[in-house]
Parts: structure tokens; sequence; C-alpha cells
């Protein structure tokens, strides 16, 4: 297999995490279609679910195949569908920079709307992590929010990052102020082995 983390299966309990495959994207963008975030809000630094019902799937597909593209043993990235008791619920991912030197990757997710607020979020970033730490050899992993995402930050404190500082960026061509809490900043959050 020429990305072998397309391969990758982690189950616990009623979850499981494997490779993101073709296959599987139009089922994903099927479920982002039905919603992921409120119409008005945007949870993501790069905006791929501003998309019409029709654009959508290729902007999905664009956005993973770019990801793919892009692997090499200093910069990648793992993007993983998650199932719960089975059913598609959204996906899991990491990317790391330099990892073998720095031992940190960044968590980022999604689960479509339909399927939030039943603690999936927790569990999948949970399960990641712990591969993370227990086969990776990681010693960090970090994941970021934007202040005006408080369920992305409350998963973020229950599965045991900390805060360790704002990063300020550009979010729908506008400034991502981190100066106020609540405002648009994005809190990078810190987990160690």
């Amino acid at each position: 297999m020429a990305l072998p983390l397309l391969g990758l299966r982690i189950t616990a309990g009623p979850l499981e995490l494997r490779g993101a495959t073709d296959d599987l994207l139009g089922p994903l963008a099927d479920l982002a279609i039905e919603g992921i975030h409120a119409p008005d809000a945007m949870p993501f630094s790069t905006p791929w679910t501003l998309a019409t019902a029709e654009d959508l799937p290729r902007n999905l597909a664009q956005y993973y195949w770019g990801l793919r593209a892009a692997f090499s043993a200093a910069a990648w990235a793992a993007v993983l569908a998650v199932f719960w008791e089975s059913e598609l619920v959204g996906v899991q991912g990491m990317e790391a920079r330099d990892y073998l030197v720095t031992r940190t990757a960044e968590t980022g997710s999604w689960v479509g709307r339909r399927f939030q607020g039943r603690g999936i979020g927790t569990a999948m970033r949970q399960v990641l992590c712990a591969f993370a730490f227990d086969h990776l050899d990681a010693e960090y992993m970090l994941s970021g929010a934007f202040t005006d995402n408080p369920a992305s930050l409350a998963v973020s404190r229950k599965v045991g990052y900390t805060g360790n500082g704002w990063q300020r960026m550009a979010r729908l061509g506008k400034p991502a102020n981190p100066a106020a809490p609540g405002t648009n900043g994005r809190q990078p959050r810190a987990l160690r082995a």
C-alpha cells in the first residue's frame, strides 16, 4: 500500500477509527452535507465546508486528497474515518511536522451534527491520543480550536489538554483576534504523555 496509514484500524469498544480510503469519501461527504456545524459558524481554519451540497463532496475529497499528496516523512497527516457502533459518524485526524524530532502531533476532528453531544468526540480523541502515546512514542499532542467553538474546547478539557497559548490566524479573510476570550481567537492546547 502506497500510504500505509490508509490501512490503519484502531478499535476501542463501540469506536473504530480507520483510514479514510476513497470508498469512504462519498459517505463522509453525505454526512457533512447533513451538517457538521451551524450555517453561520466556521470551526475550521480551512473552510472546506463552505460549499453547496453539490460542491461539498468535491471540496471534502480535494481537502483529504491534498493531505495525502503532501504526505512525507517530514510532514504527514493521518485522516481516520470514525465509526460508532458500526455507523460512520465523522473524522479524527492527526498531523505532524518533524515528528521523529519533536514527537509532537496535532489532532483535528469533526462529528456529524446528529451524533454530537453523546461523548463520541471525546472518545475518538482519547483513542487517538492513546494510540499516539502508546504506539507512536508521542511526547505531546496538540489541539486547537477557535474560542467561539466551546464544544471543541470542552472535548480538549475532558481529554486532559491544558492551555499553552494563543495563535492569531486568518479565518474567512478576517483576523481571528485572540486578545479577548470569546472572540475568534484560536486557542491551542497541549496534552503530554
